[in-house]
């Protein structure tokens, strides 16, 4: 059985859409819905380990301390919010890494060999391109490994969904204007149906993370707060 319920957006809505209507009817169905957790690895997110250990190293530590701040106090626990809820309600778990074949990395796509922030080196079964011990993935929860910055263009995570009957994908990860939005994009190109728990990701800067989900809302996602993720989740349950 399939709930509907109601929910809004406002505080994304640009130009395009402002003229809408602020509250859409959606319609999902639990065991139609997968959380897809995008690039929460240690080389990202540890303080002592990867990109922060290198940025101290360079002096621009300084630069980067208010994304891990974000990282910390923020997306790693709504995160970890999302992940228990859909694990105790049978919900489909996945996860989304960057993780390259050759130990060299020429399997990757040109985009993960620019030079710079991009330029991403992460071997299969290395350290550094494990899941955050908080988000360890089970056993059995599917982890696609890619070389390109889109989940779905990099893997053959959509057929996996289709094999699953999955309609429906709450995303979360890093980067919000990057590997996040490409694969919010890929996905609603699929059509699928996204939201994005805003605060269960983040960018650079604070600027960069929301200019990019205003872009997205409505077009591609719906945009919403974990806990505004688990009211409509929790409703659609009381509904079904």
């Amino acid at each position: 059985m399939t709930g509907g319920v109601k929910m809004s957006n406002e505080k994304y809505e640009t130009l395009y859409y402002e003229s809408e209507p602020n509250e859409e009817l959606v319609a999902w169905n639990l065991g139609e819905t997968a959380l897809l957790i995008v690039d929460m690895q240690k080389q990202f997110i540890l303080r002592d380990f990867g990109d922060a250990k290198y940025m101290k190293e360079i002096g621009e530590w300084e630069k980067w301390e208010p994304f891990h701040d974000r990282l910390d106090n923020i997306a790693v626990p709504n995160n970890k919010k999302l992940l228990d809820y859909f694990r105790k309600n049978s919900m489909e778990v996945t996860f989304g890494r960057i993780a390259c074949h050759h130990k060299d990395g020429r399997d990757r796509s040109p985009v993960q060999r620019k030079q710079g922030w991009n330029n991403i080196l992460l071997p299969m079964g290395s350290y550094e391109a494990e899941m955050i011990d908080e988000l360890k993935p089970l056993e059995d929860e599917i982890v696609v490994n890619k070389t390109t910055d889109s989940v779905p263009a990099g893997t053959n995570y959509t057929f996996l969904l289709r094999n699953m009957g999955i309609k429906n994908v709450v995303v979360t990860g890093i980067v919000t204007d990057q590997c996040v939005a490409s694969t919010v994009r890929s996905l609603a190109d699929e059509g699928f149906d996204v939201i994005v728990a805003e605060d269960g990701c983040a960018a650079a800067t604070d600027e960069l993370h929301f200019s990019e989900l205003r872009i997205m809302n409505n077009l591609y996602c719906k945009v919403m707060e974990t806990d505004e993720v688990i009211d409509l989740l929790n409703k659609i349950k009381e509904g079904e």
